[in-house]
């Protein structure tokens, strides 16, 4: 099993040495870099980045600048989706928006963890829970929400 395939299973996984996984991270770096430096006017060429870098995407959707996250093709948004400045996304594993989604500035989304033992910490070992967010969300500013959380349908948080 490669080290993407442990990381999108769950399981322990080389994050900081994995030649795959450090391109992988590269190009998602240097696409969030281009959309970051877009004008904020440049609305159909923000929309053709975004919708490149996410696994899947709703018709109407706004990812305000500055935006970042680890590789982008596990990042799964619905229809009308709404994400505010400088927002963070780990996505090592499945992040899964629902239809009607509201996200406050700063919030981050956190699938990657650390073991909590030194030894496989120190060897750059980390591990990936899945994050799903329903529909009709609205979630404030400053919010994290870290590994294997899932956020039901009709919440404010």
């Amino acid at each position: 099993m490669t080290e993407k395939e442990k990381m999108l299973a769950g399981e322990l996984y080389d994050a900081a040495f994995n030649k795959e996984l450090v391109e992988d991270r590269c190009k998602a770096k240097d696409i969030c870099y281009q959309y970051n430096n877009l004008k904020p006017s440049n609305i159909v060429e923000r929309e053709k980045i975004i919708k490149k870098l996410f696994a899947k995407t709703g018709n109407q959707i706004t990812v305000e600048q500055n935006f970042y996250c680890d590789y982008g093709y596990n990042i799964y948004v619905g229809e009308n989706f709404y994400m505010s400045y400088n927002c963070v996304i780990l996505d090592c594993a499945k992040v899964e928006f629902g239809d009607n989604v509201l996200i406050a500035p700063n919030c981050s989304f956190y699938t990657a963890g650390h073991p909590l033992e030194i030894e496989p910490r120190n060897k750059g070992l980390e591990y990936a829970k899945p994050i799903k967010i329903g529909n009709n969300v609205w979630i404030g500013g400053n919010v994290t929400v870290l590994p294997g959380v899932t956020i039901g349908d009709n919440v404010t948080i």
